[in-house]
């Protein structure tokens, strides 16, 4: 399997793997060790798996702050491998506005098979795209590997 074809699960041992043996000791994403800020309060610790639940559930977004349970500097969310897509949501809005009716939004994604049929349909006659476009911008439409969009 190449790494963008690997389960999620995957992606939390892969990070906790590098994470480990970039501060010299392996971390446990059953324990936590992530810190979630949000309006000057600290929440956690969460493991690995608990910040991918959140993430699908919509419950975290690409641009809230975490930091290691152990100490250390902020970053975003989307910084940490295989929680988020690598593809932007914004791109996708402008994508979906001005070529959805050829199918590129899901050709970006990732959703091959679909932009064959959004493409041949041009659009499903308008009625696809609308849909897409709205489901885009409502950010109901995960990439091809199931991640979210930041």
């Amino acid at each position: 399997m190449s790494d963008s074809q690997q389960p999620p699960d995957q992606y939390g041992q892969q990070y906790g793997q590098q994470y480990g043996q970039q501060y010299g000791q392996p971390v446990s994403h059953h324990e936590g060790a992530f810190m979630l800020g949000h309006l000057g309060q600290e929440y956690g610790p969460y493991g690995y798996v608990q910040l991918q639940q959140m993430a699908l559930a919509g419950q975290l977004k690409g641009d809230a702050q975490l930091r290691d349970a152990r100490g250390g500097g902020w970053f975003q969310a989307k910084q940490v491998p295989g929680l988020f897509s690598h593809r932007e949501w914004l791109t996708t809005v402008l994508l979906s506005w001005f070529l959805g009716s050829f199918g590129v939004d899901r050709f970006y994604l990732g959703y091959t098979g679909l932009g064959v049929a959004k493409l041949l349909t041009l659009g499903g006659c308008g009625i696809w795209h609308l849909i897409d476009l709205i489901l885009v911008l409502m950010r109901k439409v995960p990439d091809a590997e199931g991640r979210p969009l930041p």
